[in-house]
Order: structure tokens, then sequence, then C-alpha cells
């Protein structure tokens, strides 16, 4: 027996609202359980990100507003909300503040097929894969329009890096999503959670545990930070370079949403990761107690480390050069992924996989 045996769109239909208005009622209901969390839960990870670093340089990191300083992130969030928006006389007006709606935009977008439980998903369409990989491609596109439309030179000079580091990444990532769609037999996201139960030594619920997926987790991993234009892959907001890369010129909600579209691409990245390789919302082990915990405290709990890594290497590791993060995308990874397909997929056919 479930939990909740009726969706919110039988629901409706069972209050007496028209199929199509229960549909609309139902999307909107779905899309507003999604996006709310998400944009709460960036104003707290930015917190955690700050605590994090600050522990790691031995420091106390935001402490004042708040208990434990946990309100500083909305604090921060009201600060550049009465702030006014300033536009550079020279720049291209629609696109300037088109950027960062755009950035914002997508980073919501790809979280419509992300399963959070078994039957938790608004959109569960069969090529989720595909969507999430095509709606990422899109994230560029405000990166770019925001450091053409300012005008000034750094922020074009940003915008052109992550335009070439964003599909650099894409490349071998899209490769490394080949593998874990040829072991799952499906691009639906649920479907490849659900293939993950046991698969590592008939317990463990994890494609990371394959020893021919694991090499592809940690390339989908650093690919994510170079993806998500995080560190030691920041080039495009490298301070002793380029100012503030393609956010130079913005101020006030702008400057906002371009924070918000970062880190909900990191959250969801890391949801990526979690529902790729560490089977998603099942719990580490088969172990029928754990089956109590419902399966969204999984998926925030792995999605969680994932972020103490990102925040963990950020702190840690040095910047790469631009010519070293070209090489690591063309040299290294497309090459080694490539293979992993080739590997993959002859030892799946070899087995009878397919058959």
């Amino acid at each position: 027996m479930t939990l909740f045996p009726h969706t919110p769109m039988q629901l409706l239909e069972m209050a007496g609202l028209p199929h199509g208005w229960a549909w609309f009622l139902a999307t909107v209901i779905g899309i507003l359980a999604i996006a709310l969390p998400v944009m709460l839960s960036v104003a707290l990870v930015i917190y955690f990100d700050r605590k994090i670093w600050a522990a790691m340089a031995l420091r106390r990191g935001p402490n004042v507003v708040g208990p434990v300083g946990i309100l500083q992130s909305f604090a921060d969030g009201l600060k550049v909300f009465l702030q006014e928006t300033i536009v550079p006389s020279a720049a291209n007006k629609g696109l300037f503040l088109i950027g960062p709606i755009v950035t914002f935009t997508v980073a919501l977008l790809a979280w419509a097929v992300i399963p959070f439980n078994s039957g938790a998903i608004l959109a569960n369409i069969n090529v989720g894969v595909l969507y999430v990989l095509a709606i990422s491609s899109l994230g560029v596109y405000g990166t770019i329009m925001a450091g053409w439309a300012s005008n000034s030179k750094y922020p074009f000079f940003s915008a052109m890096r992550a335009s070439a580091q964003m599909i650099s990444y894409e490349v071998s990532i899209g490769f490394i999503v080949i593998c874990v769609v040829l072991w799952a037999g499906s691009f639906n996201m649920n479907s490849i959670v659900i293939a993950q139960k046991g698969h590592g030594l008939g317990f463990i619920n994890a494609f990371a545990c394959n020893i021919f997926l694991f090499p592809m987790w940690v390339m989908f991993f650093i690919s994510s930070l170079a993806e998500t234009q995080r560190a030691p892959f920041d080039l495009t907001e490298a301070e002793s370079e380029l100012v503030a890369g393609y956010q130079t010129e913005y101020s006030s909600m702008s400057f906002a949403l371009f924070w918000l579209g970062e880190y909900g691409n990191v959250l969801l990245m890391c949801a990526l990761n979690a529902t790729l390789f560490w089977g998603g919302y099942l719990p580490p082990v088969e172990w029928a107690p754990l089956y109590l915990i419902p399966g969204w405290i999984w998926l925030i709990a792995k999605m969680g480390f994932g972020f103490f890594v990102f925040s963990w290497v950020k702190a840690t590791v040095p910047r790469y050069r631009y010519d070293q993060l070209m090489r690591l995308g063309w040299k290294v990874f497309l090459p080694v992924s490539l293979l992993f397909v080739f590997l993959v997929s002859g030892y799946l056919m070899a087995t009878g996989h397919f058959a």
C-alpha cells in the first residue's frame, strides 16, 4: 500500500474538475513542488558552501545573521533585491536582461525528469536522459548573451571561454551517459535507477560499483565541475584575469539570477551523479529496513555528499590554465570515454545482455 494512492491529477478529477483543468493544475502544482524547494535549497547550499570553505581554511564563515549564520544567504538576497539594476549605456539592453533569465530558467527545466521516488517524477518520459542533455546544452546561451550584450571586453572573453568549455565537456558527458544507458537498457531516468537495484555484488544499489562504470563516474563528476564552471574550471569568472567574467557588468536581481542559475545547475549535477551512478532514490544497499526511509531522503543525502565533494574540490584544488582545461577535455576525456563505449557495448554483447 502506497502512502499516496492517488496522483494530484486523479484527486482533482475526483473533486469534479474537467480532465483538461485537472491536468493543468496538477502540472502547475508539480512544477511549484520542484521549483520552490530548489530555489530554497540554493540559499542553503550557498551557506553550506561558504561554511565548508571556511572550515577547510580554519575560518568561521558566516556566523552573524541568524542562528550560526544560516540566514546570511537570505540577507544577501534581500540586499541585491533592494539594489538598483544598472544597464551599461553601450549595452544591448534586451539581450543584457534576457541573459540571466535564460540561465536561471534553463537551470530549473531539467529537474522535470529527475525521479525523487518511485512514481514521484514530473515528466516520466522515455527519453529523459536525452532531455537532460538537450536542456543542459542550452545553459551556455545565457552566458554568451550576457558576455556579448555587455559590450565589454572581459565579459566577452568570458563568454567565449564558457562556450568552448561547455561544448568540450558535453561531448565526453554524452559518451559517458551512453555507457550508463547501454547497461540500463533505457533512456528513462526511473528505469536507470531501477536497473541499479542490487547491481554491485548483488546487494549494492549503484552502477558506480561496476568495474566498467566506476571510471565513467569519476570522469562524469570531473566533467560536472567543468560543465557548471566550478573550481578548478572556473575560468569564466577568473577574477585575476577577467574581473568577474560575464557577470562583471551586472548588479541587483540580474546578478542574483546568475547565482541562482549557477547553484541550481550544481544541484542538478549532484542529482544526476546520484541518479545515474549511485542508485538515485534507492537506499545504498539491499536491506528491507532501509526501504522504510522515503526515497527522496536517500536522494537528498546522496546529493548532499556530492555537493560536499564539489565544495571540497573548490577549497583545495588550484585553478587550471585554459590550455590544461582544453587538453583534459579533448585529449583525455573524449578518447577514454569513447573507448569505454566500445568496451561496455562489447562486454554486454559478449555476455548476451541484449539477447
